[in-house]
């Protein structure tokens, strides 16, 4: 029969042990949550929505996963589309979370800012590579944000002459543009006085800062001559925007006939922020 000492001997062992155990369970971290790479994932949300396949853009497969699995978890995508692709029915997707938190027009275009994404990840994930468009200022008569003007500036540096701007961006009413204007990113560039070689030498300098640029030509559009330039991973592009910026990392040309590139090739193919970490 044990004893009253037995007894509290055990008792006491047992107690030590608890507390042992709840000390222990303090020193433990939490367990960390997985990171999504913005830069990855906007990449991904402009280039899977324009392939033919379901195919899984390269470095892009756990941080849009994540993602889908967060939205899943709302109800507001069905588990057959958490696929690690960022597809049409992923973009409608974040569409819908995105208006649920009262956001509209290039807002909830489901191409996912900053806030929305961290918003989504609230004791899911935590967001790496943060992208920004930074804020909308007025740039030689245009409207641009300051991630697009500072991609401009250097695409002059290297050229070592400034270009004139026609068009900027947030810019809506220009039927000829097809919405492509109405975000952030885009610049349409005057070619007036440039030769047929130098012109070619603009557009290739400005992909290498991360813009997908083509020299546009009257035969093509209702336009003359002149460059447009979309900025890669802007997340304030419009949806006509994002189709172009997916066209060119598709070899494409950004036009409705979904042609063939007829720009300088550029390779590899970056963003602002991958320029400017290999600068």
């Amino acid at each position: 029969m044990p004893t009253r000492r037995h007894l509290l001997v055990t008792a006491a062992a047992a107690t030590a042990s608890l507390v042992a155990a709840g000390q222990a369970a303090q020193a433990a971290p939490a367990a960390a949550l997985p990171q999504v790479n913005m830069e990855a994932l906007i990449k991904a949300a402009q280039i899977d929505p324009r392939r033919a396949d379901s195919a899984i853009t390269a470095g892009s497969k756990d941080s849009v996963l994540a993602v889908e699995r967060a939205l899943q978890a709302r109800g507001l995508l069905a588990a057959t589309y958490v696929d690690g692709h960022f597809g049409t029915s992923t973009v409608a997707a974040y569409a819908a979370y995105q208006r649920s938190l009262g956001y509209s027009g290039l807002d909830a275009t489901g191409l996912p800012g900053l806030t929305s994404l961290r918003l989504l990840g609230d004791q899911r994930y935590t967001v790496t590579m943060p992208l920004s468009p930074g804020s909308t200022v007025a740039f030689r008569g245009a409207t641009v944000n300051t991630r697009t003007r500072a991609m401009l500036l250097e695409a002059e540096r290297l050229l070592g002459r400034q270009l004139t701007i026609t068009q900027g961006s947030y810019s809506s009413g220009n039927s000829s543009s097809a919405g492509t204007h109405d975000g952030g990113g885009a610049l349409d560039l005057s070619v007036s006085g440039l030769s047929t070689t130098y012109r070619t030498t603009v557009v290739r300098q400005l992909r290498r800062v991360g813009f997908a640029a083509w020299l546009r030509t009257p035969s093509q559009g209702d336009w003359p001559y002149h460059i447009h330039a979309i900025a890669l991973a802007d997340t304030d592009q419009s949806a006509a925007a994002q189709h172009q910026a997916g066209d060119y990392y598709l070899g494409l040309n950004g036009l409705a006939n979904r042609g063939a590139d007829d720009g300088p090739a550029v390779t590899p193919k970056v963003s602002w922020e991958e320029y400017q970490r290999a600068a």
